[in-house]
C-alpha cells in the first residue's frame, strides 16, 4: 500500500536576537488535540503550493508576519499521528527573519515567546521533545526522522542525516 501522507509544514519563528523562539500556546479551542499544548506554526499544504510557499502562508495566517529568511531543518513522518489515526509527513523550517509584527492571539490560542533554552519546560507532545533539539542545534544539516504514533501515544523515534 502506498504511503499517502497528509503533508504539512511546521515553522520555528526566531526573534531578531535569536534567543526566543514565537510558540502557539493551543488554547483557544476545546475539541482542539493539541489543547494545552505549545506547538511552532503551520499547517497543511495546500494543493497548489510548494513547501516553503505554504510555510510563509501559514506563518502570514497564524502570526500575521512575513517571512523574509528561513531554512528547512528537516523532515518528520508521523505515521497514524493524525486524530484518526492520519499519517503525517512535515517539513520543519527555522524562520531567521520577518518583517512585521506578531499576533497576539490567533483562532487557535495565544502566541507567545518562549526562551529557546527553554522550549522543553513547556507542555509540548512527547515527540517534540526528540526533534526540537535538532531544530535549534548548529548542525547545518537538515535532518529526517520518523515517528510513528498510535493511539496518540508515540510509539518510536528515529533520525538521520546525510
Amino acid at each position: 500500500m502506498p504511503y499517502t501522507p497528509i503533508v504539512a509544514t511546521l515553522g520555528y519563528v526566531l526573534s531578531p536576537d535569536r534567543r526566543r523562539v514565537l510558540m502557539i500556546h493551543r488554547n483557544a479551542r476545546p475539541g482542539d488535540q493539541h489543547l494545552g499544548k505549545y506547538n511552532g506554526l503551520g499547517g497543511k499544504i495546500e494543493r497548489d503550493e510548494d513547501v516553503v510557499a505554504g510555510m510563509r502562508r501559514e506563518i502570514r495566517e497564524e502570526a500575521g508576519i512575513e517571512c523574509e529568511a528561513m531554512r528547512l531543518r528537516g523532515t518528520i513522518s508521523w505515521p497514524g499521528f493524525g486524530k484518526h489515526g492520519e499519517d503525517w509527513l512535515g517539513f520543519v523550517f527555522v524562520v531567521d527573519a520577518f518583517s512585521g509584527t506578531p499576533l497576539e492571539r490567533n483562532p487557535e490560542g495565544t502566541l507567545e515567546w518562549v526562551d529557546v533554552d527553554r522550549i522543553l519546560e513547556l507542555p509540548l507532545w512527547d515527540g517534540d521533545r526528540r526533534f526540537l533539539p535538532l531544530v535549534f542545534d548548529d548542525d547545518t544539516r537538515a535532518f529526517h526522522g520518523v515517528m510513528p504514533y498510535r493511539d496518540g501515544k508515540m510509539q518510536s523515534w528515529s533520525w538521520s542525516r546525510i
